[in-house]
């Protein structure tokens, strides 16, 4: 994917916002990209236009060559919310995009169950989301985000609303799913050890209006152990990141 001289302006009731200003960058396939920055400064509006949700002032988004200007099942696309319709049980929410699909009932039930049991929650498929945890609802959008089997994984601060020892929980349970899947990554957080834990590069994001203002490789091994936390390396590209950050603002 390529993002080139991606700009957004809108207006409201202050007057007109410019929200992303000159955007340029490229994904490369198989990479798990970050987004990081400060509150305010675009990250997830960026996410949005590379998901073709949202269509850019100026500029443009090519996924294999090929200018993206809407939605497309290539890409699929997590909410810092789980956004999962109550009524329906975890089955049924995962296997959602297939019945709009169009997919037989028999396949579409078979694809979100081994989707349920890659990610979870399995045992919970005739539960309703009330009776799920935070953490679990979060597996059941990124299962219902993965069961049409999308190239690209977008993820929107998914882990940003949970409680820490969940949140750490569930980055290593997204670890396990990309490195089974080999699906392509991006993601948007506010955290800089999630960050540098996840990724294989972070790109820093600046105040409103957003630009890229620094990038991160991250030269650490996988598969990533929870022990590289305490390692002085990680903490050394920590601070990096962190000083950079304070630059910028």
């Amino acid at each position: 994917m390529r993002v080139e001289h991606v700009s957004l302006a809108f207006r409201d009731g202050a007057g007109d916002v410019e929200a992303l200003e000159d955007v340029s960058l490229s994904v490369a396939s198989g990479e798990f990209l970050t987004l990081l920055g400060p509150s305010g400064g675009g990250k997830s509006t960026l996410l949005r236009i590379m998901a073709g949700l949202l269509s850019p002032t100026q500029g443009h988004v090519f996924l294999d060559g090929v200018e993206l200007t809407s939605p497309t099942r290539q890409i699929g696309f997590v909410f810092q919310s789980a956004n999962l319709m109550p009524w329906r049980s975890v089955l049924r929410n995962v296997a959602l995009p297939l019945e709009i699909a169009g997919m037989p009932a028999q396949e579409r039930e078979a694809r979100a169950r081994e989707m349920i049991r890659l990610v979870g929650p399995a045992g919970f498929e005739k539960a309703l989301p009330r009776h799920l945890s935070g953490g679990m609802q979060q597996r059941v959008a990124i299962a219902r985000a993965l069961v049409h089997e999308p190239r690209i994984l977008m993820l929107d601060e998914p882990f940003g609303a949970l409680d820490a020892l969940t949140r750490e929980r569930m980055n290593l349970e997204l670890l396990r799913i990309w490195e089974v899947q080999c699906h392509t990554v991006v993601m948007v957080t506010h955290s800089i050890q999630e960050a540098v834990f996840l990724s294989s590069r972070v790109l820093m994001m600046s105040q409103r209006p957003g630009r890229l203002v620094g990038e991160f490789d991250v030269p650490f091994a996988r598969p990533r152990d929870p022990q590289i936390l305490y390692d002085e390396s990680f903490a050394d590209l920590l601070r990096q990141i962190r000083q950079a950050i304070q630059i910028d603002t």
